[in-house]
């Protein structure tokens, strides 16, 4: 009798991890908070049983019923389902414990895995490290949190696999491991996920847990939590930003131990957080032998950061556009804001349970704000007494405002601090959204500018009177 698993939330993650489950001849029930048509199509072409929002005495009678659970990354540790599972001595098994078990049985042996945790800077640096890899001549797809889980990208046909490790995947890990692992930073996040910082950070620190003494732990030591998980590891170890730090910039060359890698001024993007993700990501492709340094030279060169991240919209009358919407926490934000002087700030949404009031640290850099989303009154209360603040209703509305505070020589940023549910679907439709409204901003005012500079002789010619002077 094959064994029976519960997964419980059945969005991207979810429904991988059913199908995977299948495919390898498991016993699948799935259960959802919020079933969808989608949702209930997708698993009735598995052939599975999908339950609606179970209350508790449902659910502990699904629990009865099979051996262990699979949550989905968007089940938070708090949920019923898993106090209940706790309760009946249920294993809880995530997606990169399933996964990592799978390949380690894989025939031929598995492939190497690089993952990367941080509360910030994740995707920009799973996405340089697969570039390095593929410019090195390895196949590498970037997964996890990304739009490929860790379960689907194991029958893809790949050499390495990239892991966007957020704490959601980490939180349940007890073997999973990577060669090669990078944590970033550690600031306030995910706590409508998480009971606690401290359990926050424990979510975090499990990407090496399983560490070896061969294995490579690169972390950014600038961060203090950091930098003491790394100092308590017995494998290689390699600080980014310290003192003693063999890969960093010295005038203005990015280095590593046999030498120089890449000029910050042949990058496409080199602010601050680039540079140090460009480091973290040089490093967990170098010290385990996954690529040369020329081919991490070369994917620096034409490395472009991911959508939503700092990426510019437009430039008009001196005035630079930027989405920053997948900053949806202060911490985020305020390294967007970092690389700017004189920001008019588009910032709000739907708070997380996080400290808006951080924002106010990089208060020197920032000339204005707009205030947006459910979060409005608290950006607008924070910022009101030393800056102008103007609320929006709408991002057509809140682009209005910033052009209305924008000067020649500044920088309007779309870094919320905040999630997008209030208003949108994701950080991507926020973004798209701003966008839009930049462009269509800029299109307008190109096409004023246009007519005003027209050519006399291409205007209607006016009416004289027979008089010298104006016409009637």
């Amino acid at each position: 009798m094959s064994e029976r698993v519960l997964v419980y939330g059945v969005g991207v993650t979810g429904a991988a991890t059913v199908k995977a489950l299948v495919a390898r001849g498991y016993s699948v029930v799935a259960a959802d908070d919020d079933v969808t048509a989608a949702k209930r199509t997708a698993m009735s072409a598995m052939d599975v049983e999908l339950v609606e929002a179970p209350d508790d005495r449902r659910l502990a009678s699904i629990l009865d019923g099979v051996d262990s659970i699979a949550p989905a990354p968007g089940v938070p540790e708090g949920h019923r389902v898993l106090r209940l599972a706790g309760e009946k001595r249920k294993a809880v098994y995530g997606e990169l414990d399933l996964a990592y078990e799978w390949e380690q049985s894989r025939p031929g042996g598995p492939r190497p895995m690089i993952a990367v945790t941080g509360t910030d800077g994740k995707t920009t640096t799973v996405t340089m490290v697969e570039a390095m890899i593929q410019a090195s001549g390895r196949r590498a797809v970037a997964c996890g949190n990304t739009d490929v889980p860790l379960v689907e990208a194991l029958d893809m046909d790949v050499d390495v696999f990239v892991v966007e490790a957020t704490s959601f995947r980490l939180a349940f890990v007890e073997t999973f491991r990577a060669q090669s692992s990078a944590w970033l930073n550690l600031a306030p996040d995910h706590l409508d996920w998480h009971a606690s910082m401290a359990s926050y950070e424990a979510a975090k620190a499990r990407i090496w847990r399983n560490v070896r003494s061969n294995d490579v732990a690169v972390g950014v030591v600038t961060d203090p939590v950091v930098a003491r998980h790394l100092n308590s590891l017995r494998c290689r170890r390699i600080e980014i930003g310290g003192d003693r730090s063999s890969y960093g910039v010295r005038s203005g060359v990015l280095e590593c131990p046999s030498g120089e890698i890449i000029a910050t001024s042949r990058m496409r993007r080199a602010l601050p957080h680039d540079i140090s993700n460009a480091l973290v990501a040089s490093a967990l492709c170098i010290e385990p032998g996954l690529a040369s340094v020329e081919a991490v030279s070369a994917a620096l060169q034409s490395y472009e950061a991911p959508h939503h991240r700092i990426e510019l919209v437009a430039e008009a009358g001196g005035v630079r556009w930027f989405d920053d919407s997948k900053a949806t926490s202060p911490h985020a934000a305020l390294t967007a804001i970092a690389g700017f002087e004189n920001v008019v700030l588009v910032a709000g949404g739907r708070n997380k349970g996080l400290d808006l009031g951080e924002l106010a640290n990089g208060m020197s850099r920032i000339k204005a704000v707009v205030a947006i989303g459910e979060s409005a009154e608290e950006i607008e209360r924070i910022f009101s007494p030393h800056r102008t603040v103007l609320r929006a209703s709408d991002m057509t509305e809140a682009v209005a405002h910033a052009t209305s505070l924008a000067k020649s020589g500044d920088t309007v940023l779309l870094s919320p601090a905040c999630a997008s549910f209030d208003w949108y679907g994701g950080y991507q439709e926020r973004g798209d959204d701003f966008a839009r409204c930049v462009k269509a901003l800029v299109a307008g005012t190109k096409g004023r500018a246009s007519k005003k500079n027209e050519p006399a002789k291409d205007k209607p010619a006016k009416k004289q009177s027979g008089k010298s002077g104006v016409g009637k």
